[in-house]
């Protein structure tokens, strides 16, 4: 079976002693098979030195990792650490064939990709140790006893020979592999005489061209077996592995002899790191660009090959210089190697991308270390200095007004003229007058209320004589609030994020840019007042939302704003960050036998009419089923039909029905718009039960004029907002008396429901001693812990 799929693929040789071996192979035939159905080769001395057209002008590397997605031609260079086992002595089977599967979905995919590969030193090296083995004597062997066999005594292995001994096998593993996705694959040997000699060069660029024309993943390897040995300290347990700098230099020749669009580096590193990586303060460099070098301090060389991350920067260097991107990233992570080639061609951030622009503003990384450094003067500040710089954003609202009416005026006109929001966004992304005095008295709400929010003290024990322990409140640290199409965002989180004394980076949509970018300054311009600028970014660089959620390191809590589709796309991103938010905000009104026709119009009206796109909105409307029939039901239907409402049959209600509305989909849906679900139940207890079944435990509310029915509802229903006899509407910051919200949140742990001021904050402990050791409570200590619960002062309030 494996004969016949190596029968199907090509092998092309290149051997440095002798110029025109290719050209007489690809003529008489000899040593180039094509695979079934290729068209007949042509000579390769005939073919012009570049022939193929290419996807873009070459000659300028990409600027941002986002422009990698229009690569068309692909070198991927494998080290020695990524196709090598840890005992050096063999192949990474699973990890290798990852990286075959996704070199062949890019290749099926359109692109041209080329593989510069290592590892027949190592597969040589396994081959040769088994025919050693094969070789003892059995009964020497015998004698030795199986548990000896693991210690006997073999030859140093050459690492010439080994390269001569696996290249066969590494090939045909590779052919075997890449058959199962229906690609071909040619083997291409070379030396570094190979681009010294002007027509070697010729032939070998010739013959890679004819190959990517036809199909065909070239594999390059440098031709191990003929190059000059090591230096004599690379020998690693018996074995010389050649030079992963070879590989290095050769993929970046080759990246820029080919025109390549991009050039990826796998090793065993994450990426170029500032230091040694494992030192303290290593960090991982996201964009490397060339005026960088000096800021760089290489650490150790792989495990494998003498070349190192030096040799990989210099290789990368010159290929950028070259007009290839690159990128040098992680091949061995078990956790990341099976997307680690697509994930960069798709431009997210995966190792280092090697750029030539540097970005006019600071990058993201900087953005929050700059707000996480101002973010901690700013808590240090006394509650009055927070509350004035809140109040004078409040005032800066106002004066502004006109400025910010034209920006976001900007706005809805580039969003209605693109057509691709829908009206609920549209509504979502307006601002007017009447929204700027609300945001400014909801923001002087705020000044009052954080007073004596950073340093409250909520507990103190006397732990021992002269040992006192305080539970403070604190800032949570560095907080991401993404959010869509709302600019009237930023200004209330903004204002909770400096009473609470958080840093805040602030990811907005780009149909708001220009409001965005004018409330931002006038956030800053506020901040400006004592020196903490810089504590509020704004992200307006191409980060990628998953991008951002990757910052674990940097980024205490993502706070998302928007969609259910964007908050759930966050929860997924975001592995190493607390994410406080509601994906969906499916909220029910129960009508029961006992509701009041006043009551239950005003409510339903409300709470599904006057804000349709609010996550607070109704979208389902459960009636009891002694209601149906009513004079009370068809004034319910007569008044959802004078507002618009499109209604949706659940499955009960539709069966009462000879002629119903168009049967719901899902009792599981959040319409954002003037569209209802109507269910029947009949019980209180199967209302209950419907609202933990279908709901997403956001708001939820029961009409009813029984007192005893409406508190089992409030006891019963585990959501975070539970209310009676009143909207769904009233679920949101502003109106629970909170200034503002961050959002809702319907997680179970730290906050829950409307999140303002208080669900910004954490704490921590503070314990005051004079020498105290816990050895002095030992049993043959001289003191004796007490518990005192002692009284806690009550907080100041501003009376102006």
């Amino acid at each position: 079976m494996l004969l016949h799929r190596l029968s199907q693929c090509s092998r092309v040789t290149l051997r440095t002693w002798n110029s025109h071996t290719v050209t007489r192979a690809a003529s008489q035939g000899k040593n180039a098979r094509a695979c079934p159905g290729m068209p007949a080769r042509r000579h390769w001395s005939n073919v012009p030195f570049l022939t193929v057209p290419l996807a873009r002008a070459h000659g300028k590397s990409f600027a941002h990792r986002s422009e990698l997605r229009q690569a068309k031609r692909v070198v991927v260079k494998l080290g020695s650490a990524v196709v090598t086992r840890g005992d050096e002595c063999g192949l990474a089977l699973g990890r290798l064939a990852s990286i075959v599967e996704q070199v062949a979905m890019l290749q099926n995919q359109g692109r041209e990709m080329m593989i510069v590969t290592s590892g027949a030193v190592a597969f040589g090296k396994q081959r040769l140790r088994h025919e050693i083995l094969l070789s003892q004597s059995v009964r020497q062997a015998l004698h030795s006893g199986q548990n000896s066999l693991k210690d006997m005594s073999l030859p140093v292995l050459e690492a010439r020979a080994c390269a001569a001994a696996g290249q066969s096998g590494l090939m045909a593993l590779y052919e075997a592999m890449f058959t199962q996705y229906s690609t071909c694959t040619a083997q291409i040997l070379v030396t570094n005489l190979d681009f010294h000699d002007e027509q070697k060069r010729r032939n070998l660029n010739s013959t890679l061209h004819e190959l990517l024309r036809m199909n065909i993943v070239p594999i390059i390897n440098t031709n191990d077996a003929v190059v000059p040995p090591p230096e004599p300290n690379s020998d690693l347990q018996g074995v010389n592995v050649i030079s992963i700098k070879d590989n290095d230099s050769l993929a970046a020749r080759l990246a820029v002899e080919m025109r390549a669009d991009l050039l990826i580096a796998l090793s065993d590193v994450e990426g170029l790191y500032d230091s040694p990586p494992g030192s303290d303060d290593a960090k991982l460099l996201d964009t490397f660009y060339p005026g960088d070098q000096q800021s760089i301090t290489y650490g150790t060389k792989s495990r494998v090959g003498i070349g190192g991350m030096e040799a990989k920067v210099k290789a990368a260097l010159w290929a950028l210089q070259g007009g290839t991107s690159v990128v040098i990233a992680n091949g061995t992570h078990p956790k990341v190697t099976g997307h680690v080639i697509t994930d960069i061609v798709e431009g997210k951030k995966v190792g280092t991308f090697f750029s030539e622009v540097k970005p006019a503003g600071p990058t993201v990384e900087q953005q929050t270390e700059m707000a996480r450094t101002a973010g901690r003067t700013l808590a240090s500040l006394d509650p009055d200095q927070r509350s004035e710089i809140i109040c004078a954003f409040a005032d800066l609202l106002t004066e502004k007004r006109e400025d910010i009416l034209a920006a976001n005026k900007k706005d809805m006109e580039q969003a209605v003229n693109a057509g691709r929001l829908s009206p609920p966004m549209l509504k979502r992304l307006s601002l007017s007058s009447a929204k700027l005095n609300s945001l400014a008295i909801g923001l002087r709400q705020i000044a009052v209320s954080s007073q004596d929010s950073v340093g409250r003290v909520l507990r103190r024990t006397r732990v021992a004589n002269n040992l006192e322990l305080e539970q403070i409140t604190v800032p949570i640290g560095v907080l991401l609030v993404i959010f869509e199409s709302r600019p009237d965002c930023l200004p209330q989180v903004s204002a909770l994020a400096i009473a609470s004394g958080n840093a805040l980076l602030l990811k907005g949509g780009k149909e708001a840019a220009h409001t965005n970018r004018i409330l931002h300054e006038i956030a800053q311009e506020a901040l400006s007042i004592h020196g903490v600028k810089d504590a509020i970014q704004l992200v307006s660089t191409r980060e990628e939302v998953e991008d951002l959620c990757r910052l674990e390191k940097m980024i205490d809590l993502i706070i998302p704003r928007g969609s259910s589709q964007l908050v759930r796309d966050i929860q997924r991103a975001a592995k190493g960050i607390p994410v406080l938010g509601h994906s969906e905000g499916i909220c029910h009104v129960y009508v029961d036998a006992e509701a009041s026709i006043d009551k239950v119009m005003k409510i339903v009206r409300d709470s599904k009419c006057d804000y349709p796109a609010a996550c607070n909105a109704m979208e389902t409307l459960l009636v009891h089923r002694d209601v149906l029939r009513t004079p009370l039901f068809d004034q319910i239907i007569d008044m959802l039909r004078t507002e618009r409402v499109k209604i949706h049959a659940g499955p009960r209600f539709a069966s009462y029905l000879t002629f119903s509305p168009s049967e719901v989909k899902s009792l599981r849906t959040e319409y954002g718009d003037l569209e209802c679900c109507i269910e029947v139940v009949d019980s209180l207890q199967e209302a209950i039960d419907h609202i933990h079944k279908y709901g997403s435990s956001h708001t939820d509310v029961i009409v009813t004029d029984n007192e005893e029915t409406a508190e089992q509802f409030l006891q019963q229903v585990d959501s975070a907002c539970v209310f009676w006899n009143a909207s769904s509407r009233f679920a949101d910051g502003y109106r629970f008396g909170l200034g503002a919200e961050v959002g809702i949140s319907t997680a179970r742990i730290h906050a829950r429901g409307p999140v303002g001021l208080e669900g910004l904050l954490t704490t921590k402990w503070v314990l005051r001693g004079e020498g105290h050791t816990a050895a002095d409570f030992s049993e043959q200590g001289s003191m004796k812990f007490l518990h005192e619960n002692l009284p806690v002062p009550l907080p100041l309030r501003n009376t102006n």
